[in-house]
């Protein structure tokens, strides 16, 4: 009975609070990146064109984001992407496309094969070969991938990442070529070390990507920007100037009720919906940059804790086209700290043939407790580490100091909190739906909400697609909440991964599993 009072309460709450006139509408979507954008896309196609979208920013497309950087020889500057930067897994002839590779080809966005065979390596005393290493990798990948089969198909207790690759003979310890290379070949993908990870879902998120559609990563570099397919997606249905999105609205509370969503901004503006499908990112979430009420149910907020948001940190330096020291033949470069596993690793030359020729920009990734390292740094600070490392590499060489230098810190920006979500070990499927599942009118979506294509720009589209239809579909009479979990056990079944818990794909059957 307490509970049907306090629905009660939180109706009237939603429908008229005294002395305030909010905007109506049937459906809210909060945010505006690819999920949003996508979920209101549906909304329109299904018939719903009363809704209402809410950006924090001043742009749409979230944290597919670039910023101008440097100049070229007449003086106007490249476009870099902060953020999302890859199409992966393209697809195959008479096969599934990656939707993303599809809108990426709509849009002409300009793109070049990502080959991680063009790799030079390097320790702190200058070129150093890691071949055998990266053979020796590859080979405990396919027993971990096996065992992640069984563990799956068998509804076995998942492990951590590391246990597999331990148990596969990979056991780099203090051998800080290995550790490298482990780097290059799994935090630069997860923005989370292998002790972080699920094995199972890993393998999961690999294969239902590019077992699926292809082996094959393309960069994006189109100088209009990537986010310049989400614009074009956007604007099929909105118009110029549609007073329907509404930018730089910055969302502080959300009540939410079984008869509707209230959603209070920050500048004193609130709107009232019948339905709100709620796309901020998990980090947001569990960063209480949004507060809910009531206080979401202990199963929703179980969900959100448990899982993890990596922070992936691009740091970008331009050199003069004339002093351009690396060779830039090749499109990556490894360096193996002597001491700090993951310090300044990956190195990518956008001076390659294929992306920027000429442009001598070079940017070093970091992830996880680096990129929070480095974030809280000043820029300064992080310019003097960058160049020590790249004078270790280069020992015999004068290293210039950088026209341009910049980087982002997802951790710190209030509507991101991190770069994309990872699935933390032993962590049930049933747990994660917990995650994406409704609560009253409330619905959640986001590339952290799929089970198979988490972290990658196809969760955030495909994720957006599904909301939209639910919602449209509840807007038409027709409600289907999604399932949730008061009580959770330590694996799931077989015949639990299923579409009720976000599993569409199925790559255990689809994919040799």
């Amino acid at each position: 009975m307490a509970g049907r009072i306090l629905l009660g309460v939180l109706a009237f709450a939603v429908s008229a609070t005294v002395g305030q006139t909010c905007r109506e509408t049937k459906v809210a979507v909060l945010g505006a990146g690819l999920t949003g954008i996508e979920a209101a896309k549906s909304l329109s196609n299904a018939g719903v064109t009363d809704f209402l979208i809410v950006e924090y920013n001043s742009d749409i497309g979230g944290r597919v984001a670039h910023t101008t950087f440097g100049q070229d020889a007449n003086g106007n500057p490249y476009t870099v992407e902060l953020g999302a930067n890859w199409v992966q897994g393209l697809g195959t002839p008479g096969g599934p496309q990656n939707p993303i590779w599809v809108l990426a080809q709509r849009y002409n966005l300009s793109n070049t094969y990502s080959n991680y065979t063009s790799i030079e390596t390097f320790s702190s005393t200058g070129a150093n070969d890691f071949t055998s290493l990266l053979n020796d990798f590859d080979d405990a990948y396919a027993y971990v991938e096996q065992d992640a089969g069984y563990i799956l198909t068998e509804g076995l207790q998942d492990r951590s990442f590391r246990s597999g690759l331990s148990l596969a003979g990979w056991k780099p310890q203090r051998d800080m070529a290995a550790q490298a290379v482990e780097w290059w070949e799994f935090d630069w993908e997860y923005a989370y070390c292998p002790e972080e990870s699920s094995q199972e879902f890993a393998i999961v998120n690999y294969n239902t990507t590019f077992y699926q559609f292809s082996e094959e990563n393309n960069y994006v570099w189109d100088q209009r920007g990537f986010n310049t397919f989400i614009k074009g997606e956007a604007y099929t249905y909105l118009k110029p100037n549609d007073t329907r999105l509404l930018l730089n609205t910055v969302v502080t509370n959300i009540t939410y009720s079984d008869n509707g969503v209230r959603i209070d901004n920050a500048d004193g503006s609130c709107i009232t919906a019948e339905y709100a499908i709620c796309t901020f990112s998990l980090g947001v979430l569990q960063n209480d940059d949004v507060t809910f009420s009531p206080a979401l149910p202990a199963w929703k907020q179980q969900g959100i804790a448990t899982f993890s948001m990596g922070t992936y940190t691009k740091i970008f330096l331009q050199f003069p086209s004339d002093q351009v020291f690396w060779d830039t033949s090749y499109q990556f470069l490894l360096y193996a700290d002597p001491y700090t596993r993951g310090y300044y690793p990956v190195w990518q030359s956008l001076d390659a043939e294929g992306f920027l020729p000429g442009s001598g920009i070079l940017f070093v990734t970091v992830v996880d407790n680096e990129s929070y390292r480095v974030e809280a740094q000043t820029d300064d600070e992080t310019l003097a580490e960058v160049l020590a490392v790249l004078r270790l590499m280069y020992p015999n060489t004068t290293i210039p100091e950088p026209t341009a230098f910049f980087y982002p810190r997802w951790s710190l920006e209030p509507w991101a909190r991190g770069s994309y979500s990872n699935w933390p070990p032993g962590t049930t499927l049933e747990m994660h739906q917990n995650l994406r599942a409704n609560v009253g009118r409330l619905w959640f979506a986001g590339e952290h909400t799929s089970a198979e294509y988490f972290g990658f720009l196809q969760a955030a589209y495909t994720e957006g697609q599904a909301a939209g239809d639910v919602v449209a579909a509840c807007v038409n009479r027709v409600y289907a909440p999604e399932a949730y979990y008061e009580n959770l056990r330590g694996s799931t079944t077989p015949t639990e991964y299923n579409a009720t818990n976000g599993w569409i794909v199925s790559s255990f059957l689809t994919y040799g599993f």
